[in-house]
């Protein structure tokens, strides 16, 4: 290619320059530079397969001038060539097809709206992470978990019999067990590791039965509707996997610390806006309040809200990104089950609290979250606020190793598990506990 490449060059250049681009051509061969105008070989499949997609042609835009329409073959019933495609009107049809449905603007849609709405879905991403979220939900944030929740695994009756043995074997099982590939991937794993510890603790309902009055579910839609200040939010779609229970979790906070919250001055995020990365819509139902499940379900409680982190492999967050979903879902939860008992109308400070738990996890890392909605008044910032207790990046174990890592000739981490840490456990099971005590 480079002879030839090479002639094509300097066939019109000067005796001069002829030299010059020579020198210029065998440097960059020498480097590959002029492997780059080769065009690739692909010899194991077609050419229709390995040519590129033409972009798609635009349509031209036909301007209509009176008195100078163009002879067209619509009255001959039949193609004639010469003439033009004639231009017929569309066919309204006296029934309804789905398959060529066409919506209508959304000015003239019937829940079309002037003042927009802000959704957040299981693919928000905000900005601020945490903070947005505490301002969005008029909550105040304690760092930890409430100690009188972590206080029950301390009694050897509320453990698990060889309880380290058998969580490293669940971990291992999801890690290293349950694939039949080199290694398994993030999604699967997690998941594996979720359903391992949570069966983990659900052997201990010979010793407390009111574990045996709680019921899985996923792919559970849910909706919640709320006004902070002058602006629409509303929670929307499937976020993981629900455990809910017959009976309402106890309360964490009493009435003197719920009327603390009144001295707790909100965060402020200027400059930027508490609304940005939300979906802003102009259709929607202004009352949409849905817990996801009928009025007859018997386990109408939501106890914890399991989320995995990398559940959708074609969307990622960020660790505090991922802290705010916790955050919002874990509210919409509670504020659509205040919703069903209290009605939307008037805002007010709840008489009982709601208590909705939360855990999200990559298969390594876990984030813990006990929310309590204590108002659904967000007209200010002012007056009684809701409490988050938020316990962040905990980590259930340092490595997970197919094959050790070995640099500099020296095995710096072991194959298989390594740097288990038993307390992180405990912090699950007091969640899983938590209302069965």
């Amino acid at each position: 290619m480079f002879p030839e490449t090479a002639r094509c060059v300097t066939a019109a250049l000067s005796p001069f320059s002829k030299t010059a681009v020579l020198k210029e051509l065998r440097r960059l061969s020498a480097h590959g530079g002029v492997c780059r105008l080769q065009p690739r070989r692909h010899f194991a499949v077609s050419r229709r397969l390995t040519a590129k997609v033409p972009p798609p042609r635009k349509p031209r835009e036909r301007v209509p001038i009176p008195g100078l329409e163009m002879i067209n073959y619509g009255e001959r019933m039949h193609y004639v060539p010469g003439l033009a495609k004639p231009v017929n009107p569309d066919w309204e049809k006296d029934f309804k097809d789905p398959r060529y449905y066409k919506s209508p603007p959304l000015d003239k849609m019937p829940l079309s709206k002037e003042k927009p709405c802000y959704v957040f879905n299981q693919r928000s991403s905000l900005l601020e992470g945490v903070p947005q979220a505490l301002c969005l939900t008029k909550t105040k944030l304690i760092p930890g978990l409430p100690p009188q929740l972590l206080s029950a695994v301390e009694n050897p009756a509320n453990q698990i019999p060889d309880q380290d043995e058998r969580v490293q074997n669940a971990i291992k099982h999801a890690r290293f067990w349950d694939t039949t590939e080199e290694r398994p991937d993030k999604t699967k794993y997690s998941n594996t590791l979720l359903n391992n510890l949570m069966h983990l603790c659900a052997t201990l309902q010979s010793s407390h039965p009111a574990i045996g009055r709680r019921m899985l579910a996923e792919k559970y839609s849910l909706a919640a509707t709320w006004k902070r200040g002058e602006d629409l939010f509303q929670i929307r779609g499937q976020n993981g996997l629900l455990h809910s229970c017959m009976d309402p979790l106890p309360v964490v906070s009493g009435r003197e610390e719920v009327a603390e919250t009144a001295d707790h001055v909100m965060q402020s995020l200027y400059p930027v806006s508490p609304t940005i990365d939300l979906q802003k819509i102009y259709v929607y139902k202004e009352e949409m309040n849905n817990t996801g499940f009928r009025d007859d379900y018997p386990y109408p409680h939501v106890h914890t809200l399991y989320i995995l982190d990398g559940a959708d492999t074609n969307f990622s967050l960020r660790r505090e990104q991922f802290r705010a979903k916790i955050l919002m879902f874990a509210f919409g939860n509670a504020l659509a089950r205040a919703h069903k008992l209290y009605g939307t109308q008037p805002q007010r400070v709840l008489d009982c609290p709601i208590t909705v738990q939360a855990v999200g996890t990559n298969g390594r890392m876990f984030q813990f979250l006990v929310f309590q909605l204590n108002t659904t008044d967000f007209s200010g910032d002012d007056g009684i606020k809701n409490q988050a207790w938020l316990d962040e990046d905990a980590e259930l174990y340092d490595f997970a190793k197919v094959r050790p890592l070995i640099k500099k000739k020296q095995v710096k981490v072991p194959a298989g598990l390594a740097g288990y840490k038993p307390e992180i456990f405990n912090k699950f099971l007091a969640m899983y506990l938590h209302g069965a005590v």
